[in-house]
């Protein structure tokens, strides 16, 4: 999408106008992962049970999916919910779920209508089947869109990933001197994916969670201190912007050429 057409969707003099106008769209980056964090903190700042966190961050979703659609980027990557979030209150799991299953109910044609390719990555298997089932249909009805690779991490850890990634390489029958870093990625849920150019964390917390352990080796990470039911398409391009202006290095002394959103 260009600079034009993003600013058909967004308002006149808004902040987003203001934000868009600085963004290289030419240097996107290709795949954006976001730890959303702060669901509960935002409840508690207004003395509401955390659930009402949860349901008030399905709009920060909606908002950073379209947003990011638009823009053109290749993949956005939601952690929803880990491995050890089993470990919360069951009534707070069960909302969680039954907010899953509400969204891709009623965000299916949306996700369908902006060409979106819709997908989990963790151990699906292990969430109950009513929303197992959502979620399979969700992925059969979008898997012929071309437009943005959209995953939601569930039930979802990166060193759960690496394990999973590492028993299946056993179970191909892959002989060991043929492992190397290329052979792995190809075993991981993110499989045919680039890794992300930036990773996103709201809340103000500086640590990665557990999350795309792998993938992330080089990814930039911008932090905000905005609680993610509070997060929207400004916030999101506040981080592009962040993006753009840092030199990828990769290890090494200068950054590849055209690094930064490079196909």
């Amino acid at each position: 999408m260009s600079l034009e057409q993003f600013l058909e969707w967004v308002s006149p003099g808004s902040p987003e106008e203001t934000l868009a106008r600085q963004v290289d769209f030419d240097r996107l980056p290709t795949h954006v992962a976001i730890i959303m964090d702060g669901n509960g903190r935002w409840a508690a700042n207004r003395r509401l049970p955390r659930v009402e966190g949860h349901r008030a961050g399905i709009d920060a979703v909606r908002d950073a999916v379209e947003a990011s659609a638009r823009l053109g980027i290749g993949v956005l990557t939601l952690y929803a919910f880990s491995v050890e979030n089993w470990k919360r209150p069951r009534s707070e799991v069960s909302t969680l779920m039954t907010l899953l299953k509400r969204y891709l109910r009623l965000e299916l044609d949306t996700l369908l209508r902006n060409d979106i390719r819709f997908k989990v990555i963790g151990r699906p298997d292990e969430v109950p089947p009513d929303v197992r089932e959502e979620l399979t249909r969700a992925e059969a009805r979008t898997s012929g869109n071309a437009g943005m690779q959209f995953n939601i991490a569930l039930n979802y850890g990166g060193r759960a990933e690496i394990v999973d990634a590492a028993r299946r390489l056993i179970e191909a029958g892959v002989p060991a001197a043929e492992v190397d870093e290329k052979r792995l990625a190809d075993f991981l849920y993110t499989a045919g994916q680039p890794d992300p150019d930036l990773l996103i964390r709201t809340s103000g917390e500086m640590r990665v969670s557990n999350f795309l352990l792998w993938q992330i080796a080089y990814a930039e990470i911008w932090v905000t201190d905005t609680l993610w039911p509070d997060f929207r398409c400004r916030h999101l391009l506040e981080g592009i912007v962040a993006y753009q202006k840092r030199d990828r290095r990769y290890g090494g002394i200068e950054p590849p050429r055209q690094a930064i959103g490079a196909k």
